[in-house]
């Protein structure tokens, strides 16, 4: 991997960061990986499963590839996507809105998931970007522990710091499995958080991004 540090990791706000330790990128993702699975393999004969059964024998080792390749691949700095920008030759000055991006997430409270959809919006300053982009920004974002406040303000600020604008819209309506499958045990609740920047600030702009995304 190669070599970072939290300085550079991502939104220069101290607010915005996921909480690192300061050598979180020392191991590679394989000594991670081996480390996690016996962790998980601690945690299993605590429970009293019984890991030579042919269905449970492989699941330390899943647990571990799936926590570091995919729902918390966010973590790591090299998965963070590239965007692709276009000059805006033809003067494109209305809002781009890209609707129902999947969020996949899991709650850094009890590491279970968040699932739900966000809405994102901006207005070119002079560029556009591949639309795939966002969605992918979105998704790198989601792929850590999280709380929806902190991912919300996280999509935003990258789209603005990207895009060079203060013109961003981005609104998550989740729900949240650490309300529905445990504690109080609600599953038709829903959370919605919103950040709104620059344009965006102005009503009859909020409102059009609303009307959009059928809020």
């Amino acid at each position: 991997m190669p070599e970072h540090n939290l300085a550079d990791y991502e939104i220069d706000a101290e607010n915005f960061r996921t909480p690192l330790k300061s050598n979180a990128f020392e191991m590679d993702d394989e000594s991670k990986i081996s480390l996690i699975s016996d962790h998980f393999t601690s945690i299993l004969n605590i429970l009293g499963l019984d890991l030579t059964d042919d269905s449970l024998k492989g699941t330390p080792d899943r647990i571990a590839k799936m926590y570091v390749k995919e729902i918390f691949s966010g973590l790591n700095p090299a998965n963070k996507p590239v965007p692709t920008l276009f000059d805006n030759h033809y003067r494109y000055s209305e809002m781009l809105v890209e609707k129902n991006i999947a969020v996949f997430s899991n709650c850094e409270h009890h590491f279970v998931p968040i699932t739900g959809k966000a809405h994102v919006a901006y207005i070119s300053k002079g560029k556009v970007i591949g639309l795939s982009k966002l969605n992918r920004i979105v998704q790198y974002y989601s792929r850590r522990p999280q709380v929806q406040e902190r991912l919300t303000i996280q999509i935003a600020e990258e789209i603005k710091r990207v895009m060079e604008t203060d013109d961003v819209a981005v609104m998550i309506d989740a729900n949240h499995h650490c309300v529905s499958s445990r504690g109080i045990q609600d599953i038709g609740s829903s959370t919605i958080t919103t950040s709104f920047s620059g344009k965006f600030k102005n009503v009859d702009t909020r409102n059009e991004f609303l009307r959009y995304i059928g809020q």
